[in-house]
This record gives C-alpha cells, structure tokens and sequence, in this order.
C-alpha cells in the first residue's frame, strides 16, 4: 500500500498551522519547563507583549493543550497546566532543539 500524499500533506500543513506562529512554540516551552503563572510565562519569553501571551493561551486552551486553573483566592489565582495531549509535543520541540543546534554549527563553522 503506498503513501497517501495528499493526506500527508494535510496532516504536514496542520503541524506547520499549530507551530507557524513566532510566539506558540515559547509557550509551550515555558509551562512544559514549569513556569505557571501568566507573569511568569511572561517574564521567561524575551519580547513577549501582554496582550500576544494572552491570545496565545487563550488559543491553546480552546485546542486543548492547556488547561487554565482558576483558585478562589484573594487575589484570584489563575495557573495554566499543560494537557497529556500538550506533552505528546515535547519531543518535537527537544528534536528541534537538537536540529537547530546542530545547524547552527554547521553554519558558524562554515
């Protein structure tokens, strides 16, 4: 049975929608590393705005890859938590590390 192109690259396309963004592949980095708080998501992506981090989560949230905690505390708490769904991302992002490192020495060193 051969390879099904059109459906590959349909299936390449949504990738490329989840991760075409400047700013989705940061935020997901940042909570899978532990940060949970909007400041803190915040204050570990370098040029980040507000109201970008804002649409981001609340984008993630409706694809299901994160979930939103809100505690009746005073102030209100509110800390996001990658999904199981969110995680299975985590060694796409780890082998596009990898890559990206490895090209990075490829170019520097010429």
């Amino acid at each position: 049975m051969g390879r099904d192109q059109t459906e590959e690259l349909r299936a390449l396309q949504d990738t490329l929608y989840f991760i075409g963004g400047k700013w989705r592949i940061p935020v997901i980095n940042s909570i899978c590393n532990g940060n949970r708080r909007f400041r803190e998501i915040e204050r570990s992506i370098p040029g980040i705005t507000t109201r970008m981090l804002s649409k981001e989560l609340k984008d993630m949230e409706l694809n299901k890859l994160l979930k939103r905690n809100v505690y009746p505390e005073t102030p209100v708490l509110i800390e996001y938590e990658p999904t199981e769904y969110c995680r299975t991302f985590g060694n796409i992002i780890a082998e596009m590390i990898n890559w990206g490192r490895a090209h990075r020495r490829v170019i520097v060193e010429g």
